[in-house]
């Protein structure tokens, strides 16, 4: 009788600890377990910030502004123009007004910019065939 008493004891002292925590973020299923919400991690805007070179001249200075998603750009976009341009982020492009014409900026590769010298480089950004800037990593 003694053992059973002790026995019993030991059980109920096992069971005593913290009930588990059964709050739910999720929504019960029809088995009865929980679905977790995770919530997807909010795309990181690209830095685009820094030097970026043509050919025969070109290069387009991206600084950001005190207002986010909004670019000071300096560019020299051919032998004969160059100019300063107020840009607005939008997803991974930047869009720019120059000379009454809507330009956007847009990542790239060396090959999409269709300037032979820029052909193989993976870091590039583009306004349209023949008008593109890449750099190496090390002009940032």
């Amino acid at each position: 009788m003694k053992a059973l008493t002790l026995l019993t004891a030991a059980a109920l002292t096992a069971c005593s600890g913290p009930a588990p925590d059964t709050s739910s973020d999720g929504n019960m299923t029809s088995a009865g377990s929980v679905e977790r919400k995770v919530a997807a991690p909010k795309p990181k805007a690209p830095d685009y910030t820094g030097r970026w070179i043509g050919v025969e001249g070109m290069v387009l200075d991206v600084a950001p502004t005190a207002t986010p998603g909004h670019y000071a750009l300096t560019m020299q976009w051919d032998l004969d123009n160059k100019g300063n341009f107020d840009g607005t982020a939008t997803g991974d492009t930047i869009a720019f007004d120059r000379k009454g014409i809507r330009e956007t900026l847009r990542p790239t590769n060396g090959d999409a910019t269709g300037l032979k010298y820029l052909f193989g480089k993976t870091d590039c950004l583009t306004v349209k065939p023949g008008e593109g800037y890449c750099r190496d990593g090390l002009s940032r």
